[in-house]
């Protein structure tokens, strides 16, 4: 594996989301034409929106206290930005991600169309309900790394009707060329969150035809799986974080208590492996498992990829950031030299495995490192040539199919009152 910063962009992407970046005074990524630092839901959002070389997003850690002894730090020079490091000097100049005409717009309704939704790489990330209620119990019960309930009301609201939602949809869609929306809700008694998205759902595939993501608690009707998918989800991810059984319990005492982790993995797997053809004429299905790399040992988040591959879904694995007033602020993120074999391993198990990466037309996501990215962290390659052949034929067939049916999705839109 190449080990120069300079040279690896995969490497670098890892470093900075494990040390974070400095930003030379008097520097705004929104004068630089970028993205402003917004405090979204997820707070995993709430760094500098950027490409790397190689076409990698990232979003860099900045607020974040550890982000202030970074080697790092960003600044402009000759009317480019770069990134530099106390040690090695320039690293290499980067893109800001853009900032969208549309992000200092309002709907119609009066709101600033990013309190609806915000874009995270390319993609729109949508929080359409209110806080998880792990953040109303008392005690609390939120996840120790969350920070959903400290960021509601900064720069997302806490109330999106469905016609809000898909305005600012369609306008992403329009403006900003977005092919994906994923929508993420928390815990809410009585396994409501499924209920709460299908309206959103249903007028947001009407509306544009993209590809639709959810993220939720696993609902204990599995059976609710295989009505998300007819109704045009094409995505479904569950985030159980951490492998480690203790160490679930300790860091997810509200998701322990409600669901526990043989729950999480029995959708993941009943998803990958029991929803079936969705009677829509064209609508891929991905599952995905997510896990925290750097709140358990590296060897735990290595066999949870296996786990998660091994039942033909797709890992999302998140660098852990530890985020402002969180119970875990002060704890430091893990050393890029450890993770490095997590997304090593997580590269060579989705190639051993074929499960489908990085298919899907212009998604590309900055809160974390993809599968196909971290194929530059492989000490050989080029030794999975023969499925990256696969993947990038499925990708180009994918590609055209998916822009003809987005053409028949806007051809046949209906129109609602709110649009009149």
């Amino acid at each position: 594996m190449e080990q120069d910063v300079r040279k690896n962009p995969a490497l670098l992407k890892l470093d900075l989301y494990c040390k974070g970046i400095r930003l030379e005074e008097e520097f705004t990524s929104e004068d630089e034409g970028g993205r402003k630092i917004l405090r979204t839901r997820a707070g995993l959002g709430s760094g500098l929106e950027a490409v790397l070389p190689g076409g990698l997003w990232t979003n860099i850690p900045v607020v974040e206290s550890f982000a202030a002894s970074s080697p790092y730090y960003v600044g402009v020079r000759e009317g480019t930005v770069w990134i530099n490091h106390d040690d090695l000097g320039p690293v290499t100049p980067i893109r800001l991600a853009p900032k969208p005409p549309w992000y200092d717009r309002k709907t119609t309704t009066g709101k600033p169309m990013t309190r609806i939704g915000s874009l995270q790489g390319t993609y729109l990330g949508v929080y359409p309900s209110k806080v998880c209620e792990y953040w109303l119990e008392d005690p609390k019960e939120q996840c120790r790394y969350c920070s959903v309930g400290l960021n509601l009301g900064a720069d997302d609201a806490d109330e999106k009707s469905v016609a809000e939602v898909a305005e600012v949809v369609r306008t992403a869609r329009e403006e900003s060329g977005i092919t994906y929306v994923d929508f993420n809700t928390g815990h809410y008694e009585g396994e409501t969150f499924l209920d709460i998205l299908e309206p959103y759902i249903r007028r947001v595939k009407e509306e544009t035809g993209v590809l639709i993501g959810v993220q939720t608690p696993p609902h204990s009707d599995l059976k609710r799986y295989h009505e998300l998918r007819k109704m045009g989800v094409n995505r479904v991810s569950f985030c159980f974080e951490l492998y480690n059984r203790e160490r679930f319990e300790t860091v997810c005492p509200g998701k322990h208590r409600e669901y526990g982790l043989d729950r999480y993995l029995e959708a993941v797997e009943y998803c990958a492996n029991e929803v079936g053809p969705t009677g829509r004429d064209f609508e891929p299905w991905v599952v995905n498992g997510e896990i925290i790399a750097g709140l358990e040992e590296p060897q735990d988040s290595i066999d949870a990829i296996d786990w998660i591959t091994g039942v033909g879904a797709v890992p999302t694995v998140c660098v852990f950031r530890p985020l402002i007033g969180t119970d875990y602020a002060d704890v430091p993120p893990p050393k890029t030299e450890d993770m490095v074999p997590v997304f090593s391993r997580l590269y060579e198990a989705c190639m051993e495995k074929g499960v489908p990466i990085g298919v899907a037309p212009n998604v590309h996501v900055s809160l974390v490192m993809l599968p196909r990215e971290a194929r530059m962290l492989q000490d050989n390659p080029n030794r999975f040539w023969m499925q990256e052949l696969k993947l990038k034929a499925m990708s180009k067939a994918f590609g055209v199919r998916f822009n003809r049916e987005l053409k028949k999705a806007v051809a046949s839109r209906p129109v609602y009152a709110s649009q009149v």
